[in-house]
């Protein structure tokens, strides 16, 4: 039973023999095809230059790869020794690790190189988006403020109004310097609040350009079609939006709200007081002193404000780096296991199949070891055996005697031993045998 299951397992082995070649040339061929393609995307040039470099390339990986498995394939699953099959193993790992290298990245770049720098666009676009936001927000952040200063503006408004009118302040009616004090900060106010509304209309064309070329980025990344075209464009979108986020970083009018705000108390200059009575003066004056108390609080709550929006974190200038469909391949890995995995397994999968072969001639050894020499000698091995005997005995041999000579010399010495066994089994078949002293 034995021996019909290892001689099955021998036929095995030479009928798949064809088809083992078979596939090895095929998987080395396919790298060699997508390691064309990969290669071509890296290479600078004339057209022509191009092509034959990628040629060359692939067809030596191609070759490297069919000889480097065919040595596996032939030698692996015949060496059975513990120190040589650690051998044999690590010169099978530094060899995929090369093919890796040579070849299943290129590979990979062949296969999801267009996907992976359509990523690489894709994510730079939401980098932009953040950054316009946050340029817009921070554009707009004084925005807030004009309220503060539309009511203070108001407020000295309608003070003057009712000291013109009423004398609501001084006690006494028309447009003296207290009225003329209040108009004045009122028209400050009007000022820095003109200012500020005239911002808003900026920033919002700014942030509408920049949204357009967002939507045009956009389009390019999920558009059909080359990538290089795409990506080439892309990159003119990127410099025009850059030049976008730069002006809504300079547009923001916070700064120019702090130095207004100093400037109410530091320049706040109020005029003599015109009464003619000294009592409508003195009542001016007091007026006036209120009126700077409140104008140097409300610039310290301006200021203040203005502060909190400057302190905000400016938007960082964000880089666009082109990339190669290789590189992006390696950059965006993760997101592209599949495709690195089909790249990988049609440079290894002939792995699988020195395996097979190494564990299938492992078995017919052991097979092998377990039969007796009747079991396992073959037919063209018994001729042999009794040509050689007739031969022998030819001469006038008798093995037997030869046998047990070289059985008892064993017994007696190991040297004795190897020198018998090579007196018999270099025995030349065309020598005439040796004659004895009465012959």
């Amino acid at each position: 039973m034995a021996l019909g299951a290892s001689h099955r397992l021998h036929d095995g082995v030479a009928a798949v023999e064809t088809m083992t070649r078979f596939a090895l040339a095929v998987l080395a061929l396919a790298s060699g095809v997508y390691t064309y393609l990969g290669v071509r995307s890296l290479l600078d040039g004339s057209a022509t230059a191009v092509f034959f470099a990628a040629i060359i390339y692939s067809g030596s990986v191609s070759v490297a790869i069919y000889a480097f498995w065919s040595y596996m394939a032939r030698f692996f699953p015949h060496v059975t020794g513990p120190g040589a099959r650690s051998a044999m193993l690590g010169v099978m790992a530094l060899g995929c690790a090369m093919i890796i290298a040579m070849s299943s990245w290129l590979n990979a770049a062949a296969l999801a190189g267009s996907a992976a720098l359509e990523q690489h666009l894709a994510e730079t676009v939401e980098g932009y988006t953040a950054d316009l936001d946050q340029a817009h927000q921070n554009a707009l952040a004084a925005q807030s403020l004009l309220p503060d200063i539309q009511r203070a503006s108001e407020r000295f408004s309608q003070l003057a109004d009712a000291e013109r009118q009423s004398g609501a302040l001084t006690g006494t009616t028309g447009a003296g310097s207290v009225v003329q004090l209040l108009s004045q900060m009122s028209a400050q106010m009007k000022d820095l609040e003109n200012g500020i509304v005239a911002s808003r209309e900026q920033v919002a064309n700014l942030f509408e350009q920049g949204q357009k070329r967002l939507e045009t980025m956009r389009t390019l990344v999920s558009s059909p079609g080359a990538i290089a075209p795409r990506a080439d464009q892309f990159s003119s979108e990127v410099v025009a939006l850059t030049g976008v986020i730069t002006s809504l970083n300079q547009t923001s009018i916070a700064p120019s709200i702090r130095r207004a705000a100093d400037d109410l108390s530091l320049g706040f200059i109020a005029p003599v007081a015109d009464g003619r009575e000294v009592d409508l003066a003195n009542r001016q004056g007091q007026v006036m002193e209120t009126i700077r108390a409140s104008v140097a609080a409300q610039s310290k709550v301006l200021s203040q404000a203005a502060d909190e929006i400057l302190t905000r974190p400016p938007v960082a200038e964000r880089r666009f780096v082109p990339l190669s469909s290789a590189e992006a391949v390696l950059r965006y890995a993760g997101d592209f296991i599949p495709a690195w995995a089909g790249a990988i397994s049609i440079d290894l999968l002939p792995a699988v199949l020195v395996f097979i072969l190494a564990t299938v001639h492992g078995a017919i050894r052991r097979q092998e070891a377990r039969m007796p020499f009747a079991e396992r000698i073959t037919a063209a091995e018994l001729l042999e055996a009794l040509e050689v005997q007739r031969a022998l005995s030819a001469r006038g041999i008798d093995i037997e005697e030869a046998l047990r000579t070289a059985e008892s010399s064993g017994r007696a010495s190991p040297d004795t031993e190897t020198e018998e066994e090579g007196k018999i089994t270099s025995l030349d078949l065309n020598k005439l045998p040796r004659k004895g002293p009465g012959a």
